[in-house]
């Protein structure tokens, strides 16, 4: 009987949180412009912040001043013209690389990509306005949700038992099938053509591919959660592992395919 209002407490917790950045997020989406880019860039600090305190708890203000560094370095570099862009958000990773005494290519690889990803979010609400925006997070969104509750009803092999013991080959793949049905509502209510179907679909695995890659470093570094920041979440990395692979995704295939096809 004890347990059960530990339970609720913690739902209680969840819901609540949850509230508060959906609202935070809906809000600085809408907004865009500056609004937008200083708390992409927050955001991606924090993330930063808690990627050196995973993998050196010893840093001390080390992971302060890095999470620092490259928040700034991402919000000067969004006013920047691209080429002098490139380097700003480079430089965050490989002066890591050069502070930090062990896991210096998880910090250089893992850091590069919250940077570009952050770099990503903000061009596509920058150069093609609110819609593609949440196009993005609507997709990343119901692949995890979606692929949450299946991998939950439905069970079977696992993904990668290893690394993370939950996912399901149901839950991944029922993910797949919740951001494909996310790109035809899109291309119906946009105008876009249909490959929109296949690129939310190659979207969702990169989504996937971000969240996979933040398990494995918490398991090799045995942490449960990348920090404490988000009551009944965990960190921010946590949440925001999926859009990390997403928006790097995106940022790459975007001058691939020309996006959104069928108007670019």
């Amino acid at each position: 009987m004890t347990e059960k209002p530990d339970k609720w407490s913690d739902l209680a917790a969840r819901a609540g949180s949850a509230a508060a950045m959906l609202v935070v997020g809906v809000w600085g989406m809408w907004v865009g412009g500056h609004v937008f880019h200083v708390l992409v860039s927050l955001i991606c600090g924090l993330m930063i912040w808690e990627l050196v305190r995973m993998i050196a708890p010893a840093s001390g203000s080390l992971a302060i001043q890095l999470g620092g560094i490259s928040a700034l370095a991402l919000i000067l570099a969004i006013y920047l013209p691209t080429g002098f862009a490139l380097p700003l958000l480079l430089a965050p990773a490989l002066v890591g690389f050069g502070q930090l005494d062990k896991n210096r290519t998880i910090y250089m690889s893992f850091g590069v990509m919250v940077l570009l990803a952050g770099f990503g979010m903000m061009s596509v609400r920058d150069d093609l306005d609110l819609t593609w925006l949440l196009w993005l997070v609507c997709v990343v969104v119901a692949t995890d949700v979606v692929g949450y509750f299946a991998g939950r009803m439905i069970g079977g092999p696992k993904f990668w038992p290893k690394v993370s013991p939950k996912k399901t080959w149901s839950g991944t793949g029922f993910g797949w099938v919740a951001a494909a049905v996310v790109g035809w509502v899109f291309a119906l209510q946009t105008g876009a053509n249909l490959e929109l179907i296949g690129i939310s679909i190659a979207i969702s695995m990169a989504s996937q591919m971000g969240d996979i890659a933040e398990s494995a470093i918490k398991r090799a570094m045995d942490v449960k959660d990348s920090s404490n920041l988000i009551p009944g979440h965990g960190g921010v990395l946590d949440r925001f592992d999926g859009m990390l692979g997403a928006s790097v995704f995106l940022l790459i295939i975007g001058q691939i395919v020309g996006f959104p096809p069928g108007l670019a």
